[in-house]
């Protein structure tokens, strides 16, 4: 099956796991722990029912939506992701056509293998940026100056990464093995196609934004390289390579505690919309926007970080109530079919991110497998609004979805 033929994002998925290694499907796909949040993402939308609204006129339906002040063509988004290059050497590149061709929006992440601006130099679309706050915060300022630059309209913050969880599924395939397992060596020759990308991709991955530094630079060896040295079309030398182990390293150190002070002072130095990523719970939404942050992302870094928690659809409707439109409230996790998505927005959601499901279509197709998982739930979401008699994104509230852990009032988030 190619991947136009492809019925479902499950389909999607199917023909990623058929090209890639098993050590690179288990990253994209694997969670922390027992992946019983990683579950849970996913079976929460199940418990959730639709109760159509009868008699509406949904002849003409319009998906489109505005947030932070631009038009957009619906209200689904490609989430930051760190594992593109494993799934095809496009990577961010991409996935960036693909969305301005959705006229989606692409929230692109800290850990990739393009730098920022030669993403936004390939993109006509709406990017926003996801940042992990570098150890040493002096850096922080020369960072947001290239961003905005770049024309990133939006900057999120992740603030649920103090330390990385525990991913075993990574630890058991040894991924960061150096040399390389000879297990990684022989999937990886198992898979002819993806072993010619990869090799023949000529990047460096992780140093579009996380440099390694220059020969003899301390930084080489260290945790983020000073902003000079990251990789970039300005730069006149080209960052060394990253060894596997500088990869462990940096990863690594992309993890750091995210304080109300970084908040604050990130705040003061960034013009954009300013979101949160990470939230699980609305009892600090108030102080949120006190601070003056525009909005939040309810995630659980897809179940990879802290197992044990809810799922997000479960949590984003005293989110969405704490907010009181104050703050725009976003989704992240489990979303698999349009049909998620209408629950979401029905419970109050600005928009929903996906990740995992555009990452197997990168896998199986590069920019046209992106662009048909974007295509496929566009087309799901249409039918959901229809069939709820839903006209426009406005229409979806909390009359249509009944579930045990859904409140009966709403609050909408809006951007």
């Amino acid at each position: 099956m190619r991947v136009q033929d492809a019925v479902n994002v499950e389909d999607v998925r199917k023909l990623a796991r058929r090209r890639l290694p098993r050590v690179v499907f288990d990253a994209l796909a694997g969670g922390a722990g027992d992946e019983v949040s990683l579950r849970r993402n996913r079976t929460a939308f199940d418990r959730i029912e639709f109760r159509p609204r009868p008699l509406a006129d949904v002849a003409t339906r319009d998906l489109s939506t505005t947030v932070f002040g631009e038009r957009l063509s619906m209200p689904i988004m490609l989430a930051p992701t760190g594992a593109g290059r494993l799934a095809r050497s496009s990577a961010e590149i991409a996935v960036a056509r693909a969305a301005a061709r959705a006229n989606v929006v692409y929230m692109q992440s800290t850990v990739a293998a393009f730098p920022l601006e030669d993403v936004a130099a390939h993109s006509t679309g709406t990017l926003w940026y996801q940042l992990y706050l570098p150890p040493d915060r002096s850096e922080v300022g020369d960072l947001l100056r290239r961003i905005a630059a770049a024309g990133y309209r939006a900057l999120a913050i992740t603030i649920d990464t103090p330390v990385l969880g525990n991913r075993e599924r990574d630890t058991r395939n040894r991924l960061m093995s150096r040399p390389p397992h000879p297990r990684t060596v022989l999937q990886g020759a198992g898979k002819p196609a993806w072993a010619a990308d990869f090799v023949r991709g000529k990047v460096d991955y992780l140093r579009g934004q996380l440099g390694a530094g220059r020969p003899g630079d301390p930084a080489s060896s260290a945790s983020f390289a000073s902003p000079a040295s990251f990789a970039s079309p300005a730069s006149p030398a080209s960052p060394v390579p990253l060894s596997l182990d500088q990869t462990r390293a940096t990863i690594a150190s992309s993890s750091d505690s995210v304080t109300w002070a970084d908040v604050e002072r990130i705040r003061s130095l960034w013009e954009g919309p300013l979101l949160l990523k990470g939230l699980m719970r609305s009892d600090e939404c108030d102080r949120f926007v006190e601070l003056g942050v525009d909005g939040v992302v309810v995630s659980n870094h897809g179940g990879r970080q802290l197992d044990g928690v809810p799922a997000t659809i479960d949590i984003l409707p005293e989110v969405v109530d704490a907010a009181a439109g104050r703050l725009a409230v976003f989704l992240d996790g489990g979303v698999r079919r349009g049909n998620d998505v209408a629950k979401a927005l029905a419970l109050g959601a600005a928009g929903v991110f996906v990740g995992r499901p555009y990452l197997y279509g990168l896998a199986a197709g590069g920019e046209a497998g992106v662009l048909r998982v974007i295509e496929l739930l566009r087309a799901e979401f249409d039918r959901a609004m229809a069939l709820l008699g839903a006209a426009t994104v406005a229409d979806l509230d909390r009359s249509l979805v009944s579930g045990a852990r859904i409140p009966a009032t709403r609050s909408p988030s809006t951007p």
